[in-house]
């Protein structure tokens, strides 16, 4: 296990905040071709590195557990719904904080190992989860368009044109650390490479008070962006829920709520639209996917569709996901936050559209700046 720096910027010099991320490698005793499987999971994006809690709390409880308090139903097998509930014990309802981003990053690892052993795509090896008609490519978005801290437009629209020139069709930007003024210039250049101001989506990052909200919503509403996301703090459901009265275009949250119980409170406080909006939850930081399965269940049981989840993230783990359980898209971030950000080398975006790798696992090996990083983690330089 190892707790890394990661930047928003493909220039790493440009300070990101001391952003950083948890690499953990899961070794078993199943042998392939020589080689123990093993199985790889990081703290996906925007948090913190999560080693302590780890390695204190979360990994003895793993490691102390009896196969059979782990294993499948074949005995030849884990099943991470299983080791989830090891990982559980004892903990208390609440206090998500977190531990929930420490629980995601071994449930990611638990996955992986899971698919491999089974010798699938993870993807297939949680279709049982998802619809009954495989989806064969699911709509992907990049991600990006953070401030630059000089030239700001002319490298924004330059990180825009790379992204077009790979074969995606939407693209996120940043907006509420500027003046809205200036916001709203950036958003315009994007619009220009992007097509049309309605290939782009808008990122407040929780910036907002009510009334800067409010303005903001105002002033981006001639735009008809694809969405307006995050515009206020996550527990700020008054706030959301004004803006959702007054905003006709779709709005996307739930990035920052981390538990079902958050995600029943956007729902029935936030003023969300079950026909237009877009839920963001990151599977990572809901506990992992046994987490992630509650939220979207909980929500389909309150009439959403699938296709109305975009998790967060943008790289491996949630495009598996979102082939797998049929929802509506993902995020891609194919130049920031290296090595986890992006897809694999080889990997094909056709009119913003892109299909999980089709190898055992969750594919980590298949891009060589991730493969380097586990390789390094496990001392394989």
């Amino acid at each position: 296990m190892r707790t890394v720096p990661i930047s928003r910027f493909v220039d790493s010099s440009i300070p990101s905040g001391g952003l950083t991320t948890t690499l953990i490698a899961v070794v078993t005793d199943v042998v392939r071709s020589g080689k123990p499987i093993v199985g790889f999971g990081f703290s996906s994006i925007g948090r913190f590195g999560q080693q302590g809690l780890i390695e204190e709390r979360f990994a003895p409880r793993l490691r102390d557990a009896a196969f059979i308090d782990i294993a499948d139903e074949t005995g030849e097998n884990i099943d991470p719904f299983k080791a989830w509930n090891v990982l559980m014990k004892g903990e208390k309802p609440g206090g998500h904080g977190e531990r929930c981003v420490a629980v995601g990053t071994l449930d990611m690892a638990l996955w992986d190992v899971a698919a491999k052993v089974a010798d699938v795509p993870l993807y297939h090896h949680i279709a049982r989860l998802g619809p009954k008609t495989s989806v064969k490519a699911v709509r992907a978005y990049a991600g990006g368009g953070y401030y630059y801290p000089r030239d700001d437009v002319g490298r924004l629209v330059d990180e825009v044109k790379r992204i077009r020139d790979l074969g995606y069709t939407h693209f996120k930007l940043k907006m509420g650390s500027l003046s809205l003024a200036e916001d709203l210039n950036r958003i315009e250049a994007v619009a220009k490479v992007m097509s049309a101001s309605r290939n782009v989506a808008a990122d407040a990052m929780n910036s907002y008070g009510r009334r800067g909200a409010l303005e903001a919503a105002a002033a981006l509403s001639p735009f008809g962006l694809w969405w307006f996301e995050d515009l206020c703090d996550p527990l700020d459901f008054g706030t959301l829920a004004d803006v959702a009265r007054r905003y006709e275009g779709p709005i996307a949250a739930g990035e920052a709520l981390f538990s079902v119980a958050e995600a029943k409170l956007l729902e029935q406080h936030g003023g969300v639209r079950k026909d237009k909006d877009i839920l963001l939850f990151d599977p990572v930081h809901c506990y992992g996917l046994p987490g992630y399965l509650e939220i979207v269940r909980e929500f389909e049981r309150r009439g959403w569709e699938r296709n109305r989840f975009w998790p967060h993230g943008g790289h491996l783990f949630t495009l598996h996901l979102v082939q797998g359980l049929g929802l509506g898209g993902t995020e891609v971030n194919p130049f920031s936050f290296q090595p986890f950000g992006g897809l694999t080398d080889d990997a094909l975006i056709t009119d913003g559209r892109v299909c999980a790798p089709d190898v055992p696992g969750i594919g980590f090996e298949a891009r060589t700046a991730t493969r380097r990083a586990f390789a390094d983690l496990l001392g394989g330089g």
